[in-house]
């Protein structure tokens, strides 16, 4: 994958439909090697590269920095978990697990309510099924769980006024993360991930034709 050709949007595009569920990068080949780009093109494309490569990883840094900012804010705790659910909610893997595990769930209890959170039949287009599917959580459209949990995170930053400081961390975590990506020098074996990952979207969706 040439990381210079991909733009912002393919990037986000990326991290939204990828599996998060792979255990982080070790810690050595995390800290391994750093060196400072050459050009502007090349600290672009390291930055891609690093920010797909290491996502798990930059997830937990950022969640470590944010809980040492909620260590004086214990209710800020619970708005930070329904904001993770929240930005979560937005990856088509997650949602499907998601809404896959709690209708399982929900179905040793409740066979006729779990019969209705099923998410309804994907549009067939002379024959095939439609590429574009809309993502549904327990039956209903994604966006109706992003929206409730972000009032409710909202509220509950707002109650627990730390906001400010929670903000603060979440920036230094932020700019932690760029400065690894734009510092660590990509090695073969991201190289060689982004290819296979790439491989697995193409053949997913030839699959699915």
């Amino acid at each position: 994958m040439d990381w210079g050709n991909v733009t912002a949007e393919d990037l986000v595009d990326a991290l939204r439909e990828v599996d998060w569920s792979s255990p982080p990068r070790p810690l050595s080949e995390f800290f391994s090697r750093f060196t400072v780009p050459k050009s502007f093109a090349k600290w672009d494309s390291r930055l891609k590269c690093n920010l797909y490569y290491y996502r798990t990883n930059y997830f937990i840094m950022i969640v470590f920095i944010l809980g040492l900012g909620f260590l004086t804010r214990p209710l800020a705790i619970l708005s930070a978990f329904l904001t993770a659910v929240t930005v979560a909610f937005l990856n088509d893997s997650f949602a499907g697990s998601f809404s896959e595990k709690a209708t399982r769930t929900i179905r040793r209890f409740s066979p006729q309510l779990a019969a209705k959170m099923r998410p309804p039949l994907a549009p067939v287009i002379r024959g095939r099924p439609s590429a574009k599917r809309a993502i549904y959580i327990c039956g209903q459209p994604r966006w109706v769980f992003v929206l409730i949990s972000s009032l409710v995170s909202f509220a509950l930053w707002y109650i627990s006024c730390g906001l400010f400081t929670v903000s603060l961390a979440l920036l230094i975590g932020l700019l932690a993360t760029i400065l690894h990506a734009t510092l660590r020098t990509p090695n073969l074996k991201a190289r060689l991930n982004t290819f296979r990952e790439e491989f697995r979207a193409v053949w997913r969706n030839y699959s699915e034709i």
